[in-house]
């Protein structure tokens, strides 16, 4: 039998984003390149029920992918209690940290995001080449077309030196052997012990970490439906519903054809549908309440130059820059 070569891949969810989970594995069985054998580890905190994990091995573990779900709670567990979260964030957006510990035999894997369709294969976005960089990312978006202030918060809190090297951690080629070598998880834990980022979370500490060290891939593989007039590609290699721009919720979001496109071929489209049906005008209310909070969030931190410059010292001796 010819031998494959494997590529390792992580998600991260609880029991409410499985269906989603179950588009975004659609989309990549749809366009995978079967010359690759595909792991997909699913970390959770036991909190997927029985009957979702027997739905998602029936229609994706076969053929060249295999899923495996993976209890982070030991890890999770040591930390809780500096872990915080806002708005529709959960501590699963934290999960990804641990992955250089959890698998030392590992060199190299690719974090996904749950709310992606992912439109080419992905061998391709996993093939890229890091040298000795600690990450593969795609900036963000969302810094760099649709707020000022998250620009000047990225640049000012956060320390990045230009707001479009600020990436976005929901889409990372991950170099576990570098980031095992600088020893990140500790740097990890020891940052979130005396700074708190409460606008983008693990992604805030991952720039922090990485700064420096990252090589930058194209936009086309992560690619967010915002309201914006910029060039677009034809065709997105992953398109990335970011923030509130989700089909599953919202009418007329830009690439919206693409998810439903693979969310009818889930045994999960009725779940998504009762999901959309469920989705009142109060709660879209709510989402732009908080959203013009981030904004002054954002604004107030980046505005606090004696906090910021205490924040950059605390980097600068946690580092070692």
């Amino acid at each position: 039998m010819e031998n494959k070569k494997e590529i390792t891949m992580f998600f991260a969810t609880d029991d409410a984003y499985v269906p989603f989970l179950a588009v975004t594995l659609q989309s990549l069985e749809q366009n995978a390149d079967r010359n690759y054998n595909y792991k997909i580890k699913v970390l959770n905190t036991d909190n997927i029920s029985v009957e979702n994990k027997s739905k998602l091995i029936a229609e994706y573990s076969r053929d060249v992918f295999d899923i495996e779900f993976v209890d982070v709670s030991p890890y999770i567990e040591k930390i809780s209690a500096k872990l915080h979260t806002r708005d529709y964030y959960s501590k699963t957006t934290y999960y990804r940290l641990f992955i250089p510990t959890m698998y030392p035999e590992l060199d190299k894997a690719l974090y996904l995001d749950c709310d992606i369709a992912i439109n080419d294969s992905i061998s391709k976005l996993y093939n890229t080449e890091l040298g000795d960089n600690y990450v593969g990312a795609i900036p963000d978006q969302s810094v760099k077309y649709l707020s000022k202030e998250f620009q000047e918060y990225v640049e000012k809190r956060v320390g990045v030196e230009k707001y479009d090297q600020y990436f976005n951690a929901g889409i990372l080629v991950m170099n576990l052997k570098k980031l095992r070598e600088i020893d990140f998880e500790n740097k990890f834990i020891e940052l979130l012990s005396n700074i708190k980022f409460n606008v983008a979370q693990d992604q805030d500490y991952l720039n922090v970490i990485c700064k420096g060290h990252v090589t930058f891939i194209d936009e086309t593989w992560n690619q967010m439906p915002l309201p914006v007039e910029i060039e677009r590609p034809a065709k997105p290699k992953l398109i990335h519903y970011n923030l509130s721009f989700k089909p599953w919720r919202l009418d007329d979001v830009l690439y919206e054809e693409v998810f439903w496109n693979y969310a009818r071929k889930t045994s999960f489209i009725y779940d998504i549908l009762e999901t959309k049906r469920s989705y009142t005008k109060e709660m879209q209310e709510n989402t732009e309440r908080q959203t013009i909070k981030l904004m002054q969030l954002t604004k107030e931190q980046a505005d606090d130059a004696e906090e910021n410059a205490r924040i950059a010292n605390i980097i600068k001796n946690i580092l070692g820059e």
